[in-house]
């Protein structure tokens, strides 16, 4: 664990605390019947943060879908969407305690503890929340609703989820039946890693009916790498790919592997490309996944 110096403690501290004083005497801030002390689990705060860091691109796109956006100073290399959000050269994989420091936060929200950054902010007295990466559509949910009673915008964060709730259950509802599922294979990268069903995104393909290939063999790896032969094998009516910006595939690569042109999915233009960003996070942009999702479905003639 990095040692923090004390005088770095000894600003930060002050600062913080400074900044709470302050918010007291703002309006719309402070214990006076607008929703603070807000509390989530075993995270208080007692007034309405105005510098929040965030080291998640999905938690950082959640912040700006419920109007949070102006009160955060700060975002990790990887936080690419909106565009108008504070990019930094901090990292939510190797962050470092001083340089969040620096920005005097009074919330940091993160997705993962590396290095152990929760235990080093929350003894610089600096408030840490921590959205992990969602397991189910009503993590997304939940961790939207509570962003939004930790920002002081509760209201914007249930307009949402009701939202995307009714969204979901339009796309879901508008699913063709058949008689026969539809076979899919979902790459994350050229060689050939992929999800299961029990993997969040795999969800998303469950209940727009699909069987994943990569299911068979990997109860205990939602997240398997599948051999070339094993897919040509199951012959998969979809193919999904989620690395068409860092990889560069697209249903030309994909048609000129060895083999592959054989593939029902190549030969019936089953091949969909996705937005690596989108495909990877579990925001508020699900739904335009989701919708990918429903639209490949239907777009394959019933049998």
């Amino acid at each position: 664990m990095r040692r923090v110096t004390s005088a770095i403690a000894i600003v930060v501290l002050a600062v913080v605390a400074a900044a709470c004083g302050s918010a007291s005497d703002t309006p719309g801030t402070g214990a006076s019947g607008d929703g603070f002390p807000a509390t989530v689990g075993s995270l208080t705060l007692d007034h309405k943060p105005q510098r929040i860091v965030s080291l998640g691109p999905t938690l950082t796109e959640m912040l700006f879908a419920i109007d949070a956006g102006a009160q955060v100073v700060a975002v990790d290399e990887y936080s690419t969407y909106p565009e108008s959000a504070p990019r930094t050269t901090l990292s939510g994989y190797t962050p470092n305690a001083e340089a969040i420091a620096s920005y005097t936060p009074d919330l940091v929200v993160v997705t993962d503890d590396s290095e152990g950054i929760i235990g080093q902010l929350t003894a610089l007295h600096i408030p840490v929340y921590q959205g992990k990466a969602a397991q189910d559509i009503e993590d997304t949910y939940r961790q939207l609703t509570e962003l939004g009673t930790l920002t002081g915008h509760r209201t914007e964060a249930t307009a949402l989820v009701e939202r995307m709730r009714a969204d979901m259950d339009k796309l879901l509802k508008s699913v063709p039946q058949r008689s026969t599922p539809l076979t899919y294979f979902y790459e994350l990268d050229s060689t050939l890693y992929t999800v299961t069903s029990k993997s969040f995104i795999g969800t998303l393909f469950t209940n727009a009916g699909l069987v994943n290939i990569a299911d068979a063999g990997n109860d205990a790896n939602p997240y398997p790498q599948l051999s070339a032969e094993t897919i040509l094998a199951a012959d998969p009516d979809l193919i999904f790919l989620a690395d068409t910006v860092c990889c560069g595939q697209n249903a030309g690569t994909v048609a000129a592997r060895p083999g592959w042109s054989t593939l029902k999915a190549v030969r019936n233009n089953g091949i969909i490309a996705l937005d690596d960003d989108i495909a990877s996070r579990w925001g508020p942009r699900v739904v335009d996944l989701q919708r990918s999702i429903v639209d490949a479905v239907a777009a394959v003639p019933a049998s």
